[in-house]
């Protein structure tokens, strides 16, 4: 992580925008607590990704939260595609200025540069891949799969450096790690999965508790989390010998159809104002 902040710091010298993506559910969450420091004063274009698995009167309510403090906004779902077309219009919108002060002071015209910046399984390489149409930046569904900077020539007049995504070292807020942890910006292996499994269907459970009786065909919802994933296992046939429930199939079974939206379009995040 540290060297993956030292590139960046390096390389924005090089880059007209900053180009960060964010999770649509967990848009606070998501960001990197050094992203406006490490940034400084680079144009920013904020990209919610996964928007088709967020609440969207909420994902309205982040992009003017955004706005509102002098970034870009823009809502993309990139399994569809929804809004990455209009990514490098917003992109060159905010590189006109440096665009037009390189040509009055005589220098040719370039492409804008752009450095595309987020934490780990955000869908920062997958963003690239859709701009230019083909595979070319490495993707995957695990964090960290992108190693190092690579520059990519989008065909509408613009250089993108997809970059190492940075995830702090330190994860001191306990909710945001939790939602990190749920929508899979954090490697299972360093996580206890009934832990965090047991705590998201709680929270389901609170605030939206008819997607939960509706998804396991529960008629009461038990209150303890123990109980919850019990209930889960039960519905879906986890039984182990003896006829107890398997919980931490039932684990598995509740953080795989969050991530896949089975509940409905769950924002975890709301704006403070």
């Amino acid at each position: 992580m540290a060297k993956a902040k030292r590139i960046i710091k390096e390389s924005l010298k090089l880059v007209d925008v900053v180009i960060e993506v964010l999770d649509a559910r967990i848009p606070a969450s998501s960001r990197n607590p050094d992203i406006n420091e490490t940034s400084g004063q680079k144009p920013r274009l904020v990209v919610l990704n996964k928007c088709g698995l967020a609440d969207p009167d909420l994902t309205m309510r982040w992009i003017e939260v955004f706005i509102k403090s002098g970034f870009s906004a823009i809502a993309v779902d990139l399994l569809n595609g929804k809004g990455v077309r209009e990514v490098p219009v917003l992109v060159r919108q905010l590189a006109a200025p440096k665009m037009a002060s390189l040509v009055s002071s005589g220098r040719r015209p370039r492409a804008a540069r752009c450095m595309v910046l987020g934490i780990p399984n955000v869908g920062k390489s997958f963003l690239v891949n859709k701009l230019i149409g083909q595979r070319v930046a490495r993707t995957g569904y695990k964090p960290g799969v992108t190693r190092g900077q690579q520059w990519i020539r989008v065909a509408d007049n613009l250089d993108l450096m997809d970059t190492p995504g940075i995830l702090w070292p330190k994860l001191e807020d306990a909710e945001a790690a939790f939602r990190l942890a749920v929508t899979g910006a954090i490697k299972e292996e360093i996580f206890n999965l009934n832990d965090v499994a047991g705590r998201l269907i709680k929270w389901l459970a609170e605030n939206h508790p008819e997607a939960v009786k509706n998804r396991y065909k529960l008629e009461e919802l038990p209150d303890e989390a123990g109980e919850l994933l019990k209930a889960v296992g039960s519905k879906r046939g986890f039984i182990i010998a003896g006829g107890a429930v398997d919980v931490l199939k039932a684990s598995r079974n509740v953080l795989k159809e969050f991530r896949e939206g089975k509940f409905g379009r769950i924002t975890m995040d709301y704006p403070e104002n």
